[in-house]
Order: C-alpha cells, then structure tokens, then sequence
C-alpha cells in the first residue's frame, strides 16, 4: 500500500507538601510556676506568720485559700491524663499529596511488531521527553505468517507474555496516557483481530492496529530530530520484520520548521518474511542477490513516481536516515563494538560504502559466527543478512553520500504525539477561559 501524502509530521520530568508550624502550649503546671516566679510576694517568703501580725496573718490566709481554690478551679478544667483522649483526626493521606503537574504525568508507548515487542514510559521535559523505563524482547510473532497467512499459536504465546510483562510495568509506573499498537504482523494475519481480542482478555491492553500510513507517520515523527536540516530532502526508512516503510521528506523552511511527507509507500517485504523466503540461515552471494531483487522490483513504482521530485537533486542535497533493528546492527558492527551501545549508535553517520563492508563481512560469517558477534547475537543471526539487502536495494534506487543512523522509531513518535496533543488541549482550554464572558453588569455600564 502506497498513498501520496501532504500531510505533515508535528514534532518536537514532585513538589513537597507544606507541613504545618508546630506551635506547643505550655501545661497548666508550668503556666503556674512561670507566673509564680515573678510574683510580687515573692521576697516575704522568708518571714513568719508571727512577725506579722493577727491582722496581717488572716489577709495572708484568705490570699492562700483564694489561691487554692483557683488551682481547684484550673485542675478541674484541665484533661483527666488517666482517660485515653480522642485523637484529633488527620487530613486524608491523599490530601495532602500535591497534586501533579502536567509535567509529572507518564506516558507509554507500545509498539508490538512482526519481530519485536517494545515498551517505552517517559515523561515529559524541556527536551522532548526523559525515559523513566523501557522493555523490549523479541517475540517472532510473524513466524510462519508468510506460509501459513495466519498467527501460530507459539508466536502468539510469546507475544502474550511480553504484553503481559508491559502491562504490569504500566500499571506499576501509573501511567497516565498511552497508545499501544500492532503493526504488519496483525495487520495482514487472517486471525489477527482474534489475536487482538485475545490480548485484551489476559492482559487488558486493547492493542490498536494501525494502518501503513500512521506507520509511516509515526515512523518519521520519531526520528526527526535526526534530519539534517541543511538538506532539502531526505528519504527516511524503516525495514521492520513483515514490512518496510519509506518516506520522502522535504525540508523546505515551511511554516513551522518540521519536515513535510511528500510521499511515502510500505513494501510487503520485512526481515522475517523476506528470510522465510530466501532462507536466513546459510545464505551464500546468490541467495543474498536474489533478496536485493526482490526488493529492487518492489520499490521499482514508487521510483517512477519520484522520478519528479529527485530529477535534479545532487547526493549531496539529500541524505538516508534509518530507523530499525537492521541499520542499527550495521552502525555497532562497523564501529567494532564489543557490545551495543546506543549512545555510540543513535545519530552516527555512515556511508553506503561502510555499510557494503559490513554486509561483506557479514556474508564470509557462517551462521554460528554471525550469532556468536556481540552486535548481531542469536536472536538476529538468521535475519540481519535479510536486512542488508533490503538496505541495499534502498542504497542502488537513491544514492546518497550518507546515511544516519536512528535508534528510535515508533514509540518515540507515539509518545511525541501523545505529549503534544495533550499541549494543545491545554491551551485551547486557557483560551476558552480567556474569552469566557463576565457576569451581566460587569461590562463597566450602568
């Protein structure tokens, strides 16, 4: 599926409660020893009673009994300590947690693909967004999809579980707004929608399954700020497990400054599927050049009809940016690395030429080599050669001088989308607060 698009790509982590003053009151007992300290009769407690006189000893004595009988009085008033008073009742324990800001509140990403099932939670901050957790897991829930044209019940299993692990991270974070998706896989079984149903009833995720567009969409709205902005165009792509996206994009200086889709198409073809065909195994020069052909003859309508908008552009006015397991692979490979890095990966610039030395290297590997590399592993092994040449027909049809390396994709644009919608509904509500009308009379008339 294919459609010519003039849509745009919008783009772009607590408060502590007050306590109250501890104001303490002095006891009665102490109220009374304070006052008495300082009492003007204070210096005669030297003297006798007889010193003083008949008269002067009954004012003395009727002071004394008015005394006692105003202790009387205030022992009266004061609490009984022997019986257990009332507690006065504290505020509720929500009460007095600050209310969150809009900047505190999580968002999750779900994206649940041919290959991979991957979670992200972030929120949000002055730069786009801070991750507070992730989780990712290959789960191969399109095995056999291209034979069989449905979902196997132990791909499905698989898949079950890592959703199941997703939704308890979910639950447990307190996510506030997520969008979880399903992608080729889903979309093309013929019992995807059972599928679906099915994860709703033991994880309670409704996974949405979006069309190719919104795939393209998201797929571009994730990885722009990774365009070159001193370009003019670039041809963003995304080589998934059941499908591949690629999206044209102009950075023409339009109003707003993000890049615009000008078209876009998703191949039939993805890792998976093209390795279930070809084999992913033992894949020797001819094997490997018949999965270049396969693709070259897919993208072969969409380069006609590009034909007008590359017709004139120099290599160097236009670049490749890749987001996908494949191209990610091939960035820790040719940097040597001894275990993949993202902060090494994510934004690397290559060239098509490194990128066919790596692909070289790759196919002189048998397969247990290839599985036993840091940056390829196991789970990888039998489909990363099936990626390359996919990356390949890409290279031949657009030849540009370089090629950027995106270690985001999906998620990051449904949680861009996400954050930036909920920015618009906020305003929009100021402004309706701002032109709501005044009480009658309040228009300073008389």
């Amino acid at each position: 599926m294919n459609g010519p698009g003039g849509a745009h790509a919008a783009i772009e982590g607590l408060p502590q409660a007050s306590s109250a003053p501890n104001h303490s009151t002095a006891s009665p007992k102490e109220a009374d020893d304070e006052g008495s300290r300082g009492s003007p009769d204070g210096g005669s407690r030297g003297k006798s009673a007889a010193s003083l006189g008949p008269g002067k000893s009954r004012r003395r004595g009727r002071r004394g009994r008015g005394r006692r009988k105003e202790d009387a009085r205030k022992d009266a008033a004061a609490p009984d300590k022997s019986v257990e008073q009332p507690r006065p009742k504290s505020a509720p324990r929500n009460s007095r947690r600050p209310a969150k800001s809009a900047q505190d509140h999580l968002y999750a990403a779900l994206d649940l693909g041919t290959n991979n099932c991957r979670l992200l939670i972030a929120r949000r901050s002055p730069e786009g967004f801070k991750v507070v957790d992730a989780y990712s897991r290959i789960v191969r829930l399109g095995e056999g999809l291209a034979h069989t044209g449905a979902l196997g019940d132990a791909a499905m299993d698989r898949a079950i579980d890592a959703l199941r692990i997703c939704a308890e991270k979910m639950a447990r974070r307190g996510v506030a707004r997520s969008r979880t998706i399903a992608t080729a896989a889903c979309r093309t079984a013929e019992n995807g929608s059972d599928f679906i149903e099915r994860v709703k009833r033991e994880t309670s995720l409704s996974l949405e399954i979006v069309s190719t567009e919104d795939e393209a969409r998201l797929a571009v709205a994730g990885c722009s700020p990774l365009l070159d902005k001193n370009c003019t165009s670039a041809l963003v792509f995304d080589i998934g497990g059941g499908s591949t996206e690629l999206i044209w994009v102009r950075m023409d200086g339009r109003a707003g400054g993000g890049p615009a889709i000008a078209d876009w198409i998703s191949l039939p073809c993805g890792v998976v599927t093209l390795a279930e065909r070809h084999g992913g195994v033992e894949v020797p020069e001819d094997v490997y050049a018949r999965m270049v052909g396969e693709v070259s003859s897919q993208l072969a309508p969409f380069l006609e009809r590009m034909k007008l908008d590359v017709s004139g552009i120099a290599p160097a006015d236009f670049h490749l940016l890749g987001t996908s397991g494949t191209v990610t692979t091939i960035a820790g490979v040719h940097l040597g690395l001894a275990r993949y890095d993202r902060t090494r990966v994510d934004g690397i610039w290559i060239s098509p030429e490194e990128v066919r030395n790596v692909t070289q290297s790759l196919l002189e590997m048998d397969y247990e080599s290839r599985a036993a590399h840091p940056c390829v592993g196991q789970e990888r092994a039998d489909l990363v050669l099936a990626g390359c040449a996919i990356f390949e027909a890409i290279a031949r049809a657009w030849p540009a001088d370089r090629l950027r390396v995106a270690d985001r994709g999906l998620r990051e644009g449904i949680l861009l989308s996400l954050m930036e919608a909920d920015v618009r509904k906020r305003k929009r509500r100021r402004r309706k607060r701002r032109r709501k009308p005044g009480p009658a009379g309040d228009n300073g008339t008389v």
